[in-house]
């Protein structure tokens, strides 16, 4: 990955002679970009090829920074916007930086941030969920599941590791802009992860309130919908997963609750996935997985995703991702990328779609 870096130092100069460095940081500029098509159809004779961002990665630049005030102890900083890498505009135009607004302190105790932020779900807990990290079109749990991505105000803790184990903890604050009280906590996150050789085992439990709506508008449901005032999101995840060899297996699952609102949502996701690696440049990976419904409505779903990733460099990477949702009754489950939505389905039909992309990381 190439960086921009910028040093810079506390040193103090005079005529004769400089005071020694009081402290160091860098500054690192990064991005990715990835831009590709898919075509999508469905039984209701709806079909569509579109030119698309963010097949598999969400298209963005930043800026994050480390420094270090001795004893052990760094201040980390990390700024980061999404935009759009077929027309360059700004995800939302409106912020400066969308994603990420944060700063905090690390050491030995672990670290703490401070600001906006991807919850420790998100951020942790999706890579040992399957082999794409819940994203793409191949993605049953990106299709199918809910998740309160990032948020305002938020203040986290990361613990240290100890022999493999370590946990991640995150609140974030109501303030003016929400609607209703202005006080307490609107939104909760807690995970622990163990990884050990070839294992990888996490699990967590996030609440938030009025979703869209509490801790100054920052919520974004990924693939649960719009949620209006008064709403309470529940979700639990856990996944696994353990090498052998070049192959690795994985296992998911999610369950949601999206309650006082008209898009009631309570399900249950099982995930089973297999990923092999062909030698250094390419990878390929299966994945299923199951939606009930919990309503007791009976609308069910499945579906089947297939991934292939070709590395052409180790910053340039071309992607195949493939799917096939069955929705059942009144589901309409969609094949949506990870930075763009799918087509609208007519309840209960099934739909298929491919797609192709080129991801650039610097």
């Amino acid at each position: 990955m190439k960086r921009f870096v910028v040093l810079a130092s506390g040193a103090v100069l005079s005529w004769a002679s400089a005071s020694p460095v009081l402290a160091q940081s860098t500054v690192t500029l990064y991005g990715v970009l990835d831009n590709g098509f898919v075509y999508q159809s469905s039984s209701g004779n709806n079909s569509a090829i579109r030119a698309v961002p963010g097949g598999l990665f969400a298209t963005r630049y930043g800026f994050k920074g480390v420094e270090d005030i001795g004893g052990g102890v760094h201040v980390n900083f990390q700024l980061e916007q999404a935009f759009s890498g077929q027309t360059g505009a700004a995800t939302n135009p409106a912020d400066a930086f969308n994603r990420l607004a944060y700063v905090g302190l690390s050491g030995g105790f672990g670290e703490v941030r401070f600001g906006l932020q991807n919850t420790p779900q998100y951020d942790i807990l999706q890579a040992a969920m399957d082999p794409s990290w819940v994203k793409s079109i191949a993605s049953p749990m990106n299709n199918f599941n809910g998740l309160i991505i990032r948020a305002n105000n938020g203040i986290s803790y990361y613990t240290p590791t100890f022999d493999g184990l370590n946990a991640k903890f995150m609140v974030a604050l109501r303030d003016s802009s929400t609607t209703g009280s202005g006080n307490g906590i609107g939104f909760y996150n807690a995970l622990v992860q163990y990884i050990n050789g070839p294992l990888n085992v996490a699990a967590g439990y996030e609440r938030g309130d009025e979703p869209g709506v509490g801790a100054g508008g920052s919520y974004t449901l990924a693939g649960g919908g719009a949620a209006g005032p008064g709403a309470v999101f529940n979700v639990f995840n856990a996944g696994a997963s353990y090498a052998i060899g070049a192959n690795r297996i994985w296992l998911a699952y999610h369950t949601e609750n999206l309650t006082n609102t008209p898009k009631y949502e309570q399900h249950d996701v099982y995930q089973i996935s297999d990923s092999y690696q062909f030698g250094p440049a390419a990878l390929l990976s299966l994945m299923y997985g199951y939606l009930h419904d919990r309503t007791g409505k009976g609308n069910n779903a499945q579906q089947l995703g297939l991934l292939f990733e070709y590395s052409l460099s180790k910053s340039t990477e071309l992607y195949t991702a493939a799917g096939f949702i069955q929705n059942r009754n009144q589901a309409n489950y969609t094949l949506s990328g990870t930075a763009y939505s799918g087509l609208t389905i007519t309840p209960g039909t099934d739909t298929r779609g491919i797609g192709v992309g080129l991801v650039h990381k610097f």
